[in-house]
C-alpha cells in the first residue's frame, strides 16, 4: 500500500498526510481516527446528524457476512475484476458498509478503497481489514481526482454514473450488484401477506458500454436463529416485520432462503 490519495471534500485540492492529519494548500485538515479511517463528510454535505445505517444494521450485517453466506456474490466479483480490469492500480468499493467485498480485492488491486455515508460501518471496516483505505463520505462528491480509479465496484449503493465516470481512468470497469426477481423471497413471504418479486427494472447506465451481465441465484440454508434474525436485520424489511414474523422466524426447525443477484459490468471508453 502507498500512501492513500484523496482530494479535500471542500475544495477539491490534494490532501497531504503529516503525521495522522490529512491537510490541503487551503489550510482544511481531517484527522485519522484511531481505527484507521479519515472522515471526508463536512457537516454541510450531511442531511441528517448520523446518516447511513446505525450501529446495530451494520453489526447485524457483519455477523451475518462473516458466516459466508454472500461470499458466493464476494468469488464473483473478485472474479470478474480479475477477468476484465485492464489496470489493477486502484479500486473502490462505493458504499463499502462494514468492509466485507472491499478487502476482498486486495490481492488484485495496490490500493483498494472503501466508502461509505455511515460513520458506523466506516469505522468496523477499517478496525478490521488494514489492507485497504476508508473513508466516511458520499458517492456524490468523491474525495478522488479524475480518472483515478481503475475499477468501481457498487452492491446494493446508489449509481450515480456522472460522478463514477469522473472518477474512472480510461477503459475503467463500473460493477454494479442489484437485487433480482427472487432476492430473499422467502423472508419476504414471511412478513408480507402478498409478498412481491424484486422490481428488476434498474437504473440506466447511458454513457458506460455494458460488457458483460449475469445472474447469481442460490439457497442459502439458514439453520442458526442468529443468522435468520440478523439477514432481517440488515435488510429494509425489519422495519415491516411482526413481532409474529420475528417469533417463527425463530421457532422454525429449517428456514431456506434465496440469494438471487443482477450483476453488470460496464467499461469507460
Amino acid at each position: 500500500m502507498t500512501q492513500a490519495n484523496y482530494l479535500c471534500p471542500l475544495c477539491q485540492s490534494a490532501l497531504k498526510l503529516a503525521q495522522k492529519t490529512l491537510r490541503c494548500s487551503n489550510n482544511h485538515c481531517f484527522d485519522y481516527a484511531k481505527e484507521g479511517y479519515v472522515n471526508l463528510l463536512p457537516v454541510q454535505f450531511k442531511h441528517s446528524i448520523n446518516p447511513g445505517d446505525n450501529k446495530a444494521m451494520v453489526n447485524a450485517r457483519r455477523a451475518f457476512l462473516s458466516a459466508g453466506h454472500y461470499q458466493p456474490l464476494a468469488d464473483a466479483l473478485v472474479k470478474l475484476a480479475q477477468q476484465h480490469s485492464v489496470q489493477v492500480s486502484s479500486m473502490l468499493d462505493a458504499g463499502c458498509g462494514e468492509g466485507f467485498y472491499t478487502h476482498q480485492f486486495a490481492q488484485t488491486f495496490n490500493d483498494v478503497y472503501g466508502i461509505d455515508i455511515a460513520k458506523e460501518a466506516v469505522k468496523k471496516a477499517a478496525k478490521s481489514y488494514k489492507d485497504c483505505y476508508f473513508s466516511v463520505g458520499t458517492l456524490s462528491k468523491l474525495p478522488f481526482d479524475d480518472a483515478h480509479l481503475d475499477t468501481i465496484v457498487s452492491v446494493y449503493a446508489p449509481i450515480l454514473e456522472e460522478e463514477f465516470t469522473r472518477v474512472l481512468s480510461k477503459n475503467g470497469l463500473l460493477i454494479t450488484v442489484t437485487p433480482a426477481k427472487n432476492h430473499l423471497f422467502e423472508l419476504k413471504s414471511l412478513i408480507y401477506d402478498n409478498a412481491l418479486p424484486h422490481d428488476e427494472e434498474k437504473p440506466r447506465v447511458v454513457n458506460l458500454a455494458k460488457i458483460h451481465h449475469q445472474k447469481l441465484n442460490y439457497t442459502m440454508a439458514l439453520s442458526s436463529v442468529d443468522d435468520r434474525l440478523n439477514l432481517l436485520s440488515m435488510t429494509p424489511f425489519a422495519f415491516k416485520a411482526s413481532e409474529q414474523c420475528i417469533e417463527q422466524l425463530k421457532t422454525l426447525t429449517e428456514f431456506s432462503c434465496q440469494a438471487d443477484f443482477d450483476i453488470n459490468v460496464y467499461q469507460k471508453a
